[in-house]
């Protein structure tokens, strides 16, 4: 599949949506009932008053587990609204992400939720670090732990940018020429550890 700065194409599972240039209106990629252009564990994931859940407040998870889109992207504008449930939990938004072969785990960028960790841009199985991260204290002003916030993303080029609830958390710009080029799916995570759920809604995106 051929992506373009003119044309944007997300597989489904029954058709392809395509968005078109920088003005296009934002497309939604979950109908808010199935899990329709997504791929995962549906033992971990699941859809519940019209958001998708991941994870469990009876049992603990063993390890990571990711909701992945079917389609790639690279250069794009993603909002979402985000609900952790449980002090332990922690869970992401990947960008431009890649699946391990026959492993649970996905490589690439994450909009990081939870614990010590919001707002900050994790390199997830690649350089397993933080790359950038927000002045907790003044996010503290800002984050509703416990209830629906909003997560807006923007990938373009090198640059990344993340803002809760308008309030901007990062900004980087990646140095490696290589990782910058790269595409991939976006995902939902769920991280392995206590009982614990993150609710994730009105996902939509827009080329850029």
């Amino acid at each position: 599949m051929n992506f373009s700065r003119a044309i944007f194409c997300m597989l489904f599972t029954a058709g392809t949506l395509c968005l078109a240039d920088d003005k296009a209106e934002f497309q939604s990629l979950f109908d808010g009932k199935t899990l329709k252009g997504w791929e995962g564990n549906l033992d971990v994931f699941r859809v519940e008053d019209g958001a998708i859940v991941g994870g469990s407040r009876e049992k603990p998870l063993d390890h990571n587990e990711f909701l992945c889109t079917k389609g790639e992207s690279r250069d794009f504008e993603l909002k979402l609204r985000f609900k952790l449930v449980g002090d332990q939990t922690n869970a992401g938004v990947q960008l431009r992400s890649k699946r391990i072969p026959d492993h649970h785990e996905v490589s690439g960028y994450q909009a990081d939720l939870g614990q010590n960790f919001w707002g900050c841009l994790y390199d997830e199985s690649r350089r397993n670090r933080i790359l950038a991260a927000p002045d907790a204290k003044k996010l503290a002003k800002v984050l509703k732990k416990g209830e629906w916030n909003d997560y807006r993303i923007r990938c373009e080029g090198p640059r990344i940018q993340l803002w809760i609830n308008d309030w901007q958390t990062v900004d980087y710009t990646e140095k490696d020429p290589e990782i910058a080029k790269t595409r991939g799916v976006i995902g939902l995570q769920i991280h392995g550890g206590p009982p614990g759920e993150a609710w994730y809604k009105d996902i939509e995106i827009r080329e850029l």
